[in-house]
C-alpha cells in the first residue's frame, strides 16, 4: 500500500528532468561564485576567472529549459539561482564570522579565499541577473522569429549577447577605477566565453533531443 502511494505522488519523467537541470544550474552558479576568486592565465594578456567554464555552462541549461518548457520556467530558474546564490553568500559570511576552534589555524586563508568584497558581489549579482534574464528573453524572441526552427541560431544569438552583457557589467562595476585598463580584460573574457558558447551548441541539441523523447514534446526545431 505504501508503494502505491509513493507511485501516486511520483514526479513525471519530464518534471524529474527539469528538477535535475535546476539542480545543475544552481550548483554551477554557486560553485562559480567560489571559483571566481582565482584568476587563470590562459596565455599572455588573457586572464579569466577560474569560474569561466562553470558559469558559461549555465546558459545552455536556460536555453534548453526555454526550448522545452518556455520562458516562464526559464525565468523562474534564473530567479531561483539568484536566491540560491544570495543564500550561499550569506552562509559563507556566517561561517567566516563564527569563531574558529582554538586548534584551527587557517582562518586567515579561509577568509582570503571566500570573503569577496561588496563591490565584486554586487557586480556579480547584477551581471548575472541582467545577462540571464536577457538570455531567456532573447531565446524566446528568436524562437518566435524563426518559428521554432534553427535551434543553433537562437541558442548562439541569445547566449553571445548575454555573455557580452555579463562581461561588460561585471568587469565595469567590479574593477573600473581599480585596474589601469579594463578594456583588454573585457575583450579577453568575452573571447573565451564566445568560444565556449559556440562549442556548447551540440550540448543543447543533445539535451533538447533527450527531453523531447522523455517529455513527448512536439516542439519543432
Amino acid at each position: 500500500m505504501f508503494e502505491k502511494k509513493v507511485d501516486a505522488i511520483a514526479l513525471p519523467a519530464g518534471e524529474k528532468a527539469f528538477l535535475l537541470l535546476g539542480c545543475l544550474f544552481t550548483g554551477l552558479l554557486v560553485i562559480s561564485n567560489i571559483l571566481a576568486v582565482k584568476p587563470v592565465a590562459l596565455a599572455d594578456g588573457i586572464i579569466v576567472p577560474a569560474a569561466v567554464l562553470a558559469y558559461a555552462l549555465t546558459f545552455p541549461i536556460t536555453d534548453t529549459v526555454s526550448e522545452i518548457w518556455g520562458r516562464k520556467r526559464a525565468s523562474a530558474l534564473v530567479w531561483a539561482g539568484l536566491a540560491t546564490s544570495l543564500t550561499a553568500a550569506a552562509m559563507v559570511h556566517l561561517a567566516i564570522w563564527l569563531p574558529a576552534a582554538s586548534f584551527w589555524s587557517r582562518q586567515v586563508a579561509f577568509e582570503e579565499i571566500l570573503a569577496s568584497n561588496f563591490r565584486i558581489v554586487l557586480a556579480s549579482m547584477i551581471a548575472y541577473l541582467v545577462s540571464q534574464l536577457h538570455d531567456v528573453w532573447a531565446f524566446s524572441f528568436w524562437k518566435k522569429k524563426t518559428e521554432g526552427r534553427h535551434l543553433w541560431l537562437r541558442n548562439n544569438a541569445s547566449t553571445l549577447v548575454s555573455q557580452l552583457l555579463d562581461t561588460l557589467i561585471f568587469i565595469t562595476i567590479a574593477f573600473y577605477g581599480v585596474w589601469p585598463s579594463i578594456i583588454p580584460v573585457i575583450i579577453a573574457q568575452f573571447a573565451i566565453k564566445s568560444i565556449i558558447a559556440l562549442a556548447d551548441t551540440p550540448l543543447v541539441y543533445l539535451m533538447v533531443a533527450w527531453l523531447k523523447r522523455i517529455n513527448n514534446s512536439t516542439i519543432k526545431n
